[in-house]
Parts: C-alpha cells; sequence; structure tokens
C-alpha cells in the first residue's frame, strides 16, 4: 500500500541551490551536496531535484552534478531538467537516480514517456506540470521553460494524456504559490485529482507543517513537495534546513 511522501523539492542553477518565489527572483540558499547530505541526516522519504535552467536554455543535464547529488543521496532522488531522449534517461539512471521527471518534452513527444517506462519502468517516469491561473476566463493551464511558455493546455487535458502514455507519477506544481509560503493551491487540487489514477504530488506554496496535515487529510494519499518550507526559518527568511521528525510526520498523515 502507497504511503503519503513529505518530498524536499530542490532547485539547482549552476550546481547552486536556488530558491525562487513564483519562478522569479531567485536566491541562492547554498550547496545542494550540504543540502542533500542534512536530509539524509533527517531521513527524508524522497527528494526531488530540478535544473531549473537547462530546458529553458536548450542545456543538457549536468551530469556531473547529478553523479555528485545521487552519490551522496541515501533517500530515493528524482531528478528534472533537460531531459529530451531515451539515452539522456538511462545515463541519468545510470549515475543512481531512481526516477526521472519530464515537462516540456513529454508535451512535445508524448510517446517518449512510454520509450523511458518500456526501458527502467513507469514507477521511475514522472511528469511535472507547472500549473498558472489563467487570466482570463478562469481556469489554470500549463507552462514550460520555467513558467515562460504558456502550452495553451490544462492540467486535466495533459494528465488525461500522460496517463495514456505510461508515466508513474505526476507533479503539479503551482507557479502562482511557488515560493509565498501560503499554502498549496487546494482549489487547484480539487480539479484534478479525481482525475489522477497514479501517485500525485502537489508542489508550490506550502509554509507550514498544518498545510501538509490539510493536504493530506482533504485528499488522502498523495506526496507533499515542499522547497521554502524545508530551506528557510523565519519571517526573515534565514536558511537553515528542516525537516519533520518521525513523530511528527506521523500527526501529519493522521486523516
Amino acid at each position: 500500500m502507497l504511503q503519503p511522501r513529505i518530498i524536499p523539492c530542490l532547485l539547482v542553477r549552476q550546481r547552486g541551490l536556488q530558491k525562487t518565489v513564483k519562478f522569479q527572483d531567485a536566491k541562492y540558499v547554498g550547496d545542494p551536496v550540504n543540502a542533500v547530505k542534512i536530509f539524509n541526516e533527517k531521513r527524508a522519504d524522497e527528494l526531488v531535484l530540478l535544473d531549473i535552467d537547462a530546458t529553458k536554455n536548450g542545456l543538457e543535464p549536468d551530469y556531473q552534478m547529478i553523479a555528485n547529488v545521487a552519490a551522496e543521496c541515501r533517500m530515493p532522488l528524482c531528478y528534472g531538467g533537460g531531459i529530451r531522449s531515451v539515452a539522456q534517461a538511462t545515463r541519468i539512471f545510470a549515475l543512481g537516480v531512481e526516477k526521472v521527471a519530464l515537462s516540456s518534452a513529454a508535451i512535445q513527444e508524448p510517446m517518449l514517456l512510454r520509450s523511458i517506462a518500456d526501458e527502467v519502468g513507469n514507477q521511475s517516469v514522472v511528469v511535472v506540470l507547472d500549473v498558472r491561473k489563467k487570466k482570463l476566463w478562469g481556469g489554470h493551464e500549463v507552462c514550460t521553460h520555467n513558467g515562460t511558455k504558456n502550452t495553451g493546455r490544462s492540467p486535466g487535458e495533459l494528465i488525461d494524456l500522460f496517463q495514456e502514455h505510461g508515466v508513474g507519477e505526476i507533479v503539479i506544481n503551482s507557479i502562482d504559490r511557488d515560493g509565498t509560503l501560503a499554502g498549496y493551491d487546494l482549489d487547484l487540487v480539487e480539479s484534478i485529482v479525481g482525475k489522477v489514477s497514479v501517485p500525485l504530488t502537489i508542489l508550490g506554496g506550502a509554509g507550514s507543517h498544518e498545510h501538509i496535515r490539510e493536504l493530506f487529510s482533504r485528499f488522502g494519499l498523495v506526496g507533499a513537495a515542499a522547497g521554502s518550507l524545508f530551506v528557510f526559518k523565519g519571517k526573515y527568511k534565514a536558511v537553515l534546513i528542516s525537516y519533520p521528525g518521525s513523530a511528527e510526520k506521523q500527526t501529519l498523515f493522521q486523516q
């Protein structure tokens, strides 16, 4: 039986750990390998590592950086950024990464998901959908290239498409809530959760453990991912890596 997961999400740019607000104003917060060491000690359930420049700038994945993080990581590791082919994905798996995350490449070529899944299994193939509220007419749409390109497609439409092509997990990332610490976009989750038949992780906006508890309580078995919550402390956002202890986690899982 699947268990809820609480997942730190680390953003990297030029091998440095960054944190953004609504996908802008990136702030350097340290070295990703050092952060991984701390999350090892705190026994995090899983770790997501996203290179926020690779796809936007048409770059290859930084294999050396991935190798450095994977060598240190003692929890399941998911990497995303710049993956456009089966060959790139298999090279990343060979470095010790358990999952690869795709976004724009999956939208452009959904069959790529099936091709990677045929090599390594669906459980290792993740799609990250960066979602923003539409300015007119309501609803949400999916964006790519670090939020700079609108696809004109809804998250529900793409969820259906990707599940048909063998995706093993879906991450919904709210651009509007990113780095705000204002809480998850629960209306967004409500609008898509019934469509998802694979493991679902929600990212963007978590500012307290209560936000995580509310997500689990309202929607059941989903993954709760967060960035700022686990790297900042206090109103002045001092950099301090944190993660709930085992006893506290159990209280967050209670319905």
